[in-house]
């Protein structure tokens, strides 16, 4: 293990083994400014910040990481490898592809498909299906219905393009039951699954790709509350 690498260096503070990774480093900051008690700045190399503080007692980081799978992936890996990480829950947001599901409804990804060749390289006899920890899931949506939270429990789609020259791709994700799309959950639960630690993806629908309701970029980084709140109880158990 390493005590930095290319990508993080902490300089001696703390990296707990609960963290949140939301994609934009702003949207980190916002976690630990708003939730977190006794906040250190851990990272600031590329701007990807993470700050490592207490919620509710029991010690929790965050930190940015990025856009896409091989984003992510790398953040992870460091993360886990290196720092010791054992719970790393992405917070972010998703367009929906299911027209009943409705802008700040919250997803919660069981599994994640994807069109990377990312898992490519554990070179297995098959195909990989990336899921994300039970364990995890069950708490956070039972808290979540015990509140009155929409919720929905299912497959995502971890996209590598973003603008698709292909239009009717999402048509056909949709008609397979995946709820929405992102850009980095396959990528985080292979990893995840290889280092034999857990990982969750919660998501809250930014906008919905069949009726074409959106949310600003604003509300994207500080007004989706539901899922940090959802999220920050995990280091508890």
């Amino acid at each position: 293990m390493r005590d930095q690498t290319p990508h993080i260096n902490p300089s001696g503070a703390p990296i707990a083994e609960t963290i949140l990774l939301p994609g934009d480093p702003l949207r980190a900051k916002f976690i630990a400014e708003t939730y977190l008690d006794d906040v250190v700045q851990f990272n600031s190399v590329r701007n990807m910040l993470g700050f490592t503080g207490t919620y509710e007692g029991h010690e929790v980081s965050v930190m940015g990481s990025g856009m896409g799978i091989p984003s992510i992936s790398l953040y992870s890996w460091e993360l886990i490898h290196d720092f010791g990480c054992k719970k790393l829950i992405r917070v972010g947001s998703c367009g929906t592809i299911q027209k009943d599901i409705d802008l700040y409804d919250v997803i919660i990804g069981q599994a994640a498909c994807t069109d990377s060749n990312f898992a490519s390289q554990y070179n297995l006899p098959g195909t990989f299906a990336p899921i994300g920890s039970f364990r995890l899931i069950e708490d956070t949506y039972r808290r979540a219905v015990s509140q009155g939270i929409d919720v929905h429990v299912g497959n995502v789609l971890s996209a590598d393009v973003f603008y698709n020259y292909d239009s009717s791709v999402n048509e056909r994700w949709a008609a397979m039951g995946v709820l929405g799309v992102e850009m980095e959950s396959a990528g985080l639960y292979s990893v995840a699954a290889e280092a034999g630690v857990e990982a969750m993806g919660i998501f809250t629908v930014s906008d919905n790709i069949v009726t074409g309701a959106q949310t600003s970029s604003e509300e994207r980084q500080k007004a989706f509350t539901t899922m940090m709140e959802l999220a920050l109880p995990l280091a508890a158990i």
